[in-house]
């Protein structure tokens, strides 16, 4: 049979094609990840000509090479590329399947890892880890924050099972189902006894430009809805000169300084609501995300719960 790997230094090789197995497919993935034979052999606790001949049958059996060699290193072919993302499916639902037995045979309650956007992070974060520790002490559950699109990279990798998050802030996908969408407001707002709480008259968009205008990263849409009321001015990448992902944080800055913060106004209740003309008229509209095809977390009615509870205006 003519090997179809293009790393070997032999043309002619004898494969034994099996079917596929879950082993095989975990040798590709980890090949895939580090490029090197040396470095996937070591870590799977393989030889590297035992790791090479799994390989060399995979591909024998799938009838397409996954690899070239391109210096030192192993990358993948496009097929490789299909491969690994199958390859990725098959080898978690196995996991998955897995895991569940043991959890049942062990009594354990089984692991949630869940990503928070900016908003939902400044509201549900503490409060989840709260009801885990105190309702569901034997549930291992892990928190992840960051901007949207990382977080969806992460959820697709499988690193995630589920996010909540802006749903106006991503990318619509068909393999993304997105669920328990709430609604709340944006507004401006500043700290108590701001210059700006003791303004006359028509508050205008122009007048906060004085200030730091402070702010997470916004989605498209609540950048339009602010160029359409404020003008040019106010786009998010124009007028924000305080940003990150984390709103605790910039509240904290806007209650020791004359900073303006733009964020759902229920991330703040002790801060002060700024009377704009024309009023500002953007939501952010938070949903959980989860993979299309794929189980829900065990802990996720809990999160579901939360955000009843506690997302609203």
């Amino acid at each position: 049979m003519h090997c179809l790997s293009r790393y070997d230094d032999f043309d002619e090789c004898k494969i034994q094609v099996f079917p596929v197995t879950l082993v095989q497919l975990r040798h590709l993935i980890s090949l895939a990840q580090s490029g090197s034979f040396t470095k996937s052999a070591e870590a799977l606790f393989l030889t590297q000509p035992a790791l090479s001949r799994s390989i060399r049958a995979l591909e024998a059996e799938l009838g397409q090479p996954l690899f070239d060699r391109v210096g030192r290193r192993s990358v993948l072919t496009p097929f490789g590329e299909v491969a690994l993302r199958r390859a990725r499916q098959l080898v978690f639902d196995a996991d998955e399947l897995a895991g569940s037995g043991r959890q049942m045979l062990e009594g354990r309650s089984g692991n949630v890892r869940i990503g928070l956007g900016s908003g939902p992070g400044a509201m549900l974060m503490t409060p989840l880890l709260h009801t885990m520790a105190t309702s569901h002490p034997t549930v291992h559950i892990e928190i992840a924050r960051g901007h949207t699109d990382v977080l969806t990279r992460r959820l697709r990798e499988r690193e995630l099972d589920a996010l909540v998050v802006d749903a106006r802030s991503l990318v619509p996908a068909p393999d993304l189902r997105v669920a328990s969408l709430v609604e709340m407001r944006g507004t401006f707002m500043v700290r108590e006894r701001h210059p700006l709480t003791r303004w006359k008259g028509a508050l205008r968009f122009e007048t906060l430009l004085q200030y730091p205008i402070a702010s997470t990263p916004l989605s498209d849409e609540v950048a339009r809805a602010l160029v359409e009321r404020y003008g040019p001015r106010a786009h998010p990448a124009e007028c924000v000169t305080l940003r990150c992902e984390e709103i605790p944080s910039l509240v904290d800055v806007v209650r020791r300084t004359d900073a303006v913060l733009i964020a759902i106004r229920a991330a703040a209740p002790d801060l002060v609501e700024l009377p704009m003309k024309p009023t500002m008229n953007a939501t952010a509209r938070f949903g959980i995300v989860t993979l299309g095809r794929r189980a829900e977390p065990p802990a996720l009615p809990i999160v579901r719960r939360l955000i009843t509870e506690l997302m609203h205006d």
